[in-house]
């Protein structure tokens, strides 16, 4: 249900029943808050069975991937891609069948085929010439991995991609990492997609210094720094020097706030200085929780 709701002279409301959007994302403009209905079923069924056809890597990387069903994006996607293909089909049988009969037709009828050429032998060779034809096979492929995809979406929970860019994705894997194995190798798209992400999310926060708690888990201190900025090399389990101490890097992960950048630290007993160690030095740090 859509409804009006009065406000103050000048200003309107618009109410929409969560019976018809699930959820709403809300856009703040200079003119106060906006209200879009951009909810889970329009990136499941708009925009997941394009995505779909990704291999099951690159969707883990993309920024909004959570907010995708993807066992019924993989299905539309599968049923979507099996009916362009029987269309496609079907229309290049039409097209392909009709031109080589006619060709046929004419050069028996200009008696350049010899005598006892029958329709049906035309007919027949026109089908032969189909069936081989690579572009029918290339249908054929599509049909078979549209099908294939359905099918394993609905009822075995096996969301797969399209097999031309699950290709592409291991050659350059190949070529990029060689033979080291999928967990060890960071994502083309997981790569990219995580770069942009950080960039939209620093642009969206003023430079400001960092923030530093201090907790107890157990007899062990935890570091916890808050940043405006993503800080290079800092990739668990790198050590990091902060004033006498050495800590680990036990995790990073992003929150809400003006420091988005979130890196938990674990305190070790004793440190070598080397080469590899972080020297972190954050000047004009705000310190949040005692030690």
């Amino acid at each position: 249900m859509v409804a009006l709701r009065p406000k103050a002279a000048g200003m309107v409301s618009l109410w929409v029943s969560d019976s018809l959007v699930p959820s709403l994302v809300i856009a703040h403009t200079g003119n106060g808050a906006i209200l879009l209905p951009l909810a889970t079923d329009m990136w499941t069924y708009i925009v997941g069975p394009f995505l779909a056809l990704l291999p099951k890597r690159w969707r883990k990387a993309l920024p909004f991937s959570d907010a995708i069903n993807w066992a019924h994006a993989v299905t539309l996607s599968g049923l979507a891609e099996l009916a362009v293909a029987v269309a496609a089909t079907l229309e290049w049988y039409s097209i392909s069948m009709t031109t080589w009969v006619n060709r046929g037709l004419e050069v028996a009828m200009s008696g350049k085929a010899g005598n006892g050429i029958t329709d049906q032998a035309i007919g027949g060779m026109a089908w032969f010439m189909w069936v081989n034809h690579p572009l029918t096979w290339l249908f054929g492929y599509f049909c078979v991995e549209g099908a294939v995809r359905t099918c394993g979406a609905a009822f075995s929970d096996n969301l797969l991609g399209t097999l031309p860019l699950a290709v592409v994705d291991k050659v350059v894997r190949y070529v990029l990492y060689g033979s080291k194995t999928a967990e060890e190798v960071p994502g083309v798209a997981s790569t990219f997609f995580g770069a942009v992400s950080e960039k939209v999310l620093e642009s969206s926060v003023p430079v400001s210094a960092d923030e530093i708690r201090f907790q107890q888990s157990g007899t062990e201190e935890i570091m916890e720094i808050r940043a405006s900025r993503r800080k290079a090399e800092w990739d668990p389990p790198r050590v990091v020097r902060f004033q006498e101490n050495y800590y680990r890097l036990e995790a990073c992960s992003k929150c809400a706030g003006p420091r988005p950048f979130r890196y938990t630290l674990r305190k070790l007993s004793a440190g070598v200085p080397g080469r590899k160690v972080i020297l972190y030095e954050p000047g004009d740090a705000v310190v949040a929780g005692k030690r």
